[in-house]
């Protein structure tokens, strides 16, 4: 009890300014208390002023009032300073404002956080600062909202009024004679009707973002599972192998520590491109739940302007850029170095190189991932790289220009060197680069009939085989006049589509995907082909059309 007592004398002694038994206590003219420096700090910040008011009140005094020392308080609280006691000299435990909080403007030296702003005073007060609002009768027509670190963005800098109104033609809170001047035509509402319908597009974003987070979470299991599948597949592999090479280490010895390494590689390969979604995931998960606390958090926010003025930045629920699909897969991997080894013990040294290069270069292993098609051009930009045609692949009568991107039919033949990989009854080109992974490029022709393809690098070079999409060793786009045909192993399909003279070619190539777009102002699918490339494949060209008018050329992308 005692404790207790000293720590109302306590608060009762306290400047309600600097929050702290009085030092030097003064009372000015309403009757209420400070220390000397506090309120003479605070009398000097009004000095521009003609009149000088309390902290506490409000009540106004002219000319600024002369401060004597009020030497029963200072008695007093002398006497509360000698008293022995474990309370600590602080009446309350005050929450100071952090980075990010709004302070208080009343509070000198370190500022307490803020619990409400008023938008009459334009200044935002702690809770002991606060209370003359909820006390005097002179706050009470003042509006209080949340604290703000700029409550003058709800007054309007023209008119001096609250911003009661949102105007959608603009998108922005306007005051209410706002509305009958500058926006006066315009569509404009009530904050609060505006913040109730954004307050429900709030809601679905935020179920959004919980369905995503769950799928998120799917995806993370999934992958949990698959690396669990490879450790396990790969320490099998590694057990089986070791029994295998028992029985041969004659002439295994060598090779088995070898084997060993490729599991391991593969195996720690496999992890580390799992390991690399996952984390992916997870970090979008973060970033999700960071959103939806945000969104949270706003959709508490009592202000319609503050409201207002901070949803479009917040709400805008952003689609994921090439966020991969999970799909559970068979979690197999090693099997194929247990066969290998396998036949090392049956054919012996025969086998062995064989089965040592199916070991040493595998196939790359699908876990799992699958990823998205790009959906905007600029995403498909991602993806654009520098691309050049092979000279000595280019028929004698195709002319290959501005740096090897561009083929054009000439009447005469040109003096190339002869060579294998020269096209001799196709006008036809295809490029150095050889892709595997995604890729994407954009073509510009211009003539009656070119063709856009993807091809493996060992294709015919001379007769009917050798033109792109006449076998199985290559994909083409043919584009006419108003029309376009895919081509594939001889047989043609008619598409119909928008006539552009510039066609966008998207290749996934782990995946097998194969698409061609139509490209101008928008991007319109032409078709789409889903396969499995067993070798990297080169872009190409085929330009057929009256000698001089036929060209096909790689545009140069800005990414």
């Amino acid at each position: 009890m005692a404790q207790q007592q000293n720590l109302m004398d306590r608060k009762k002694l306290c400047c309600s300014i600097c929050l702290d038994l009085l030092k030097d206590p003064v009372t000015i003219p309403c009757g209420h208390s400070y220390c000397l420096d506090c309120i003479n700090s605070h009398w000097d910040e009004e000095n521009q002023k003609s009149s000088y008011s309390c902290p506490q009140c409000r009540q106004s005094f002219e000319p600024r009032p002369v401060l004597m020392k009020n030497t029963m308080l200072a008695d007093l609280v002398e006497e509360v300073k000698n008293k022995k006691t474990d309370v600590k000299a602080s009446p309350v435990d005050h929450s100071y404002a952090g980075p990010g909080d709004v302070g208080c403007d009343v509070c000198t030296g370190r500022k307490l956080r803020a619990l409400k702003s008023c938008l009459q005073c334009l200044v935002s007060y702690c809770e002991q600062h606060l209370q003359p609002h909820y006390e005097s009768p002179a706050f009470g027509k003042h509006k209080l909202v949340d604290p703000s670190k700029k409550p003058q963005e709800n007054i309007c800098a023209r008119h001096g009024k609250e911003k009661k109104i949102f105007c959608r033609t603009d998108q922005q809170c306007i005051c209410i004679l706002c509305s009958m001047d500058e926006h006066k035509g315009h569509d404009t509402v009530l904050a609060i009707t505006e913040r109730t319908e954004k307050q429900g597009e709030l809601v679905v974003s935020r179920q959004n973002i919980q369905q995503r987070i769950q799928n998120r979470k799917k995806g993370v299991k999934l992958l949990q599972e698959e690396l669990e599948a490879i450790d396990l597949s790969a320490d099998k592999a590694v057990r089986e192998s070791e029994k295998i090479f028992t029985q041969v280490v004659s002439l295994s010895k060598s090779s088995s520590s070898d084997v060993m390494q490729q599991i391991k590689h593969r195996q720690k390969s496999e992890v580390s491109r799992a390991l690399k979604i996952q984390e992916k995931l997870k970090k979008e998960i973060n970033e999700l739940r960071r959103k939806d606390a945000e969104l949270e958090k706003l959709s508490h926010t009592e202000d319609h302007s503050q409201f207002l003025h901070h949803y479009s930045s917040l709400a805008c629920l952003g689609e994921p850029s090439n966020s991969p699909s999970i799909n559970p897969r068979p979690k197999q991997y090693f099997e194929d170095v247990t066969g290998a080894v396998s036949e090392v013990r049956d054919k012996l040294q025969e086998v062995l190189t064989d089965a040592w290069s199916r070991i040493s270069k595998p196939e790359e292993v699908d876990v799992l991932l699958q990823q998205e098609e790009p959906k905007t051009r600029a995403e498909f930009l991602q993806h654009s790289q520098e691309t050049t045609l092979d000279p000595n692949t280019a028929h004698a009568r195709l002319l290959l220009s501005e740096g090897n991107r561009k083929a054009s039919v000439v009447s005469e033949k040109l003096l190339y060197p002869s060579h294998q990989d020269r096209f001799t009854d196709m006008f036809q080109a295809m490029c150095r680069e050889s892709l595997s992974g995604r890729h994407y490029w954009e073509v510009e022709r211009n003539g009656f009939e070119v063709s856009m393809a993807v091809t493996y690098k060992d294709i015919s070079r001379t007769g009917y085989e050798s033109g792109f999409g006449n076998d199985d060793k290559s994909w083409a786009l043919e584009c006419f006049n108003n029309s376009y045909g895919f081509r594939h192993n001889g047989t043609n399909i008619v598409i119909s589509g928008p006539r552009s003279s510039r066609v966008g070619v998207y290749l996934d190539h782990s995946a097998g995907v194969l698409s061609f777009y139509s490209v101008s102002e928008t991007m319109k699918l032409l078709h789409r082909v889903h396969t499995t490339f067993s070798q990297p494949l080169r872009p190409g060209f085929g330009v057929f059309a009256s000698f001089g008018n036929g060209s096909a050329e790689f545009s140069k992308l800005d990414i």
